[in-house]
């Protein structure tokens, strides 16, 4: 398999930060990226879980550092680019804004807690670390972000009116940055997954669309 990934090509070298990547698809990110040579730094709210992952990686001989960081609070954010900015020697060459979170609820049953929960989470936080990373990513001369969205921000599914939002204006955000940063020699693009069993998803009863509702997705 490691022949196979270098035959077809290598991120040997190149610098990545991922947010949430102590679980689900920020974990198997992580490990796609250090498996095609990539130096990564991680970040997650749980320390404890954080150092633990860390650990593994290194008994794997995995290029993996982290950092404890709540992504909803801006001055955590600035401090986690300034440990990357400090770690990568002012360049960056990969942002996967992976993090996010939601609260299954009726649209009528939602809080303003809720709402600023979401919102900042999965939206506010991916903003402002583009917005922290362009000058890293540029010095690079080779930068990409990956915002990590949802087929729910194309498409209507219950219970989830404002996840689905972050997820829409995230899609937007991406063709907005593309556009205006791609003459820094940055790409930005999203993946919009369907649903996939992660430690998020175990945590809440999902409520499928029926099966003949059919998606086409392309972002």
């Amino acid at each position: 398999m490691s022949e196979s990934r270098e035959q077809r090509w290598s991120l040997k070298g190149m610098t990545a930060l991922v947010t949430g990547g102590t679980r689900g698809i920020g974990h198997a990110i992580v490990e796609e990226l250090t498996a095609f040579g990539a130096i990564v730094h991680t970040c997650s709210r749980n320390e404890t879980e954080l150092n633990e992952r860390i650990q593994e990686w290194k008994s794997k001989g995995l290029k993996v550092s982290g950092s404890a960081c709540d992504l909803k609070i801006r001055a955590e954010r600035q401090k986690l680019m300034e440990t990357v900015c400090s770690e990568f020697d002012g360049k960056l060459n990969i942002l996967v804004n992976n993090a996010g979170t939601t609260i299954p609820k009726e649209a009528t049953e939602f809080t303003m807690e809720d709402f600023s929960t979401i919102m900042t989470t999965n939206f506010e936080s991916a903003y402002h670390l583009s917005q922290l990373a362009y000058p890293l990513l540029k010095a690079s001369g080779n930068g990409n972000i990956i915002f990590i969205s949802s087929v729910t921000g194309v498409i209507a599914v219950p219970l989830c009116s404002i996840y689905a939002s972050t997820k829409g204006a995230m899609n937007q955000l991406t063709k907005n940055l593309a556009c205006e940063w791609g003459k820094d020699n940055i790409r930005v693009n999203a993946v919009a997954p369907w649903i996939i069993r992660t430690s998020l998803i175990d945590s809440i009863e999902v409520q499928l669309i029926p099966p003949h509702f059919s998606v086409n997705c392309y972002i």
